[in-house]
């Protein structure tokens, strides 16, 4: 009889490290440290240490080979840099989408799409409406965005009483609008061209999808090229961000290996490495390692290259990137009169958009798509979840931020008047979707 499979070795650190992963394995942990940052981003900006913690920000980065050197602030690396990787994993949770997730059919779609074309035009308008003729109006993007991380995570902790079809409804919805959001950068946020830069990263895209077509997986060949066409975006005048988007879209999203092949060979491997512990002693042979190198190469050729470096990368952005943006971004001081300062046409705007716009927009929308026959409302989900969501919507917050830094620049009055509305707004909006979605009765079951 073969032995009973005995537990992995317990070693030090997993104790240590066992209250970290196990925060770190709840649906709220990322929106959680999100907003921690946000909040270290606030008080700094607002102590006696505020011109410190300013002058850190405008710190010079230069990184460069020979004569070729990048040289710009902390927080332009941070805006126009890991960005990049945030877009990168946007775009390959928007390809996903797309290949075999809720937006793989038309009916599929059509909920979450409506839903989220209605939740970008209604803040748009909104804040076109207040600041009409002025230099502000530049900024109507600023309201059109959700934060999905700060959504799921108050979803997360609405319990059981939100049923798993809104959780997919609200991911599809925050991915759509994510598109939309990167459509609108690119379209009209986007400087003078410089065209051989925009020429050389349409040779580089075009380097890409030969690679993509040549059977090349390997994840090293779309990182170096994905770096030299991030380069050529940046000096295109586009802002750099979108080459993550754009590098996500030419990533293989088939397999090499199908799935029943892969049993088959990972079985003849699991028989060669049995046997590996004779008298509780490893015997470690080639023959061993030999299996296990098989196998782990068996695993990479039944896995699409697409969805190896999107999970490879969600927790690098989750958890560093993400909340690092927060931290230089959402300090803004807060002076003199704020109710008078947001009763300002710009943050008034922001937060009507964000508040008002998305509820009225994203609850419309999903009206208009199931009464006209497009789709159907998941199974559980009521138009009270629905209405919830809709005010989840209205969390702006990274993307928000984002774009206004884009509309208004880094150092420019509307920027801290931008910044103002969207937290303001985020705030809002965030504990009236848990308070509507906490009112709804919870599952049976």
């Amino acid at each position: 009889m073969r032995p009973a499979a005995t537990r992995e070795r317990p070693v030090p650190a997993d104790r240590l490290l066992a209250p970290f992963r196990a925060f770190a394995g709840t649906s709220a942990s990322s929106g959680v440290v999100l907003l921690a940052a946000a909040a270290v981003a606030l008080v700094a900006a607002n102590s006696p240490l505020a011109a410190e913690w300013n002058a850190f920000w405008d710190t010079k980065l230069a990184i460069g080979l020979g004569h070729a050197v990048l040289s710009d602030s902390l927080l332009h690396w941070v805006n126009d840099g890991l960005m990049a990787l945030f877009f990168l994993v946007v775009g390959l949770e928007i390809k996903r989408e797309l290949l075999v997730g809720e937006l793989s059919t038309r009916r599929k779609a059509a909920l979450p799409v409506v839903a989220a074309v209605g939740g970008a035009v209604a803040p748009a308008a909104i804040f076109l409406a207040l600041v009409q003729g002025q230099p502000a109006a530049r900024g109507w993007g600023v309201p059109m965005a959700t934060d999905i991380a700060f959504a799921l995570g108050i979803l997360a902790l609405a319990g059981d009483r939100i049923p798993i079809g809104l959780r997919i409804f609200v991911a599809a919805l925050a991915i759509v609008d994510d598109l939309l959001a990167v459509m609108v950068i690119a379209l009209f946020y986007t400087a003078e061209l410089v065209i051989p830069a925009l020429v050389a990263a349409l040779v580089l895209i075009g380097a890409l999808l030969v690679a993509n077509r040549l059977g090349i997986r390997r994840p090293v060949v779309y990182g170096l090229l994905g770096v030299a066409l991030w380069l050529a975006v940046l000096e295109s005048g586009i802002h750099a961000t979108v080459a993550g988007v754009l590098l996500a879209l030419t990533i293989p999203s088939t397999t090499k290996l199908d799935s029943d092949a892969y049993v088959e060979q990972a079985r003849e491997h699991i028989a060669d490495f049995e046997g590996r512990t004779v008298g509780g002693e490893d015997a470690s042979t080639e023959e061993h390692h030999h299996a296990l190198w098989e196998l782990e190469e068996a695993t990479e050729r039944a896995q699409a290259p697409m969805l190896r470096i999107e999970h490879a990368l969600q927790p690098w952005v989750a958890w560093l990137v993400v909340p690092v943006f927060a931290l230089a971004n959402a300090g803004v001081a807060i002076e003199g009169d704020v109710v008078a300062t947001i009763l300002e046409p710009l943050p008034l705007g922001v937060i009507l958009g964000l508040v008002l716009g998305k509820q009225l927009g994203i609850s419309l929308g999903a009206v208009a798509a199931v009464r006209l026959g497009l789709a159907a409302l998941p199974e559980g989900v009521t138009w009270r979840h629905v209405y919830g969501a809709a005010l989840l919507g209205g969390i702006g917050f990274t993307m928000s931020l984002f774009i206004a830094t884009l509309a208004y620049g880094e150092d420019s009055a509307e920027i801290r008047l931008a910044k103002i509305g969207v937290l303001a707004a985020s705030v809002i909006a965030g504990v009236a979707g848990f308070l509507v979605l906490r009112s709804v009765p919870r599952m049976p079951g």
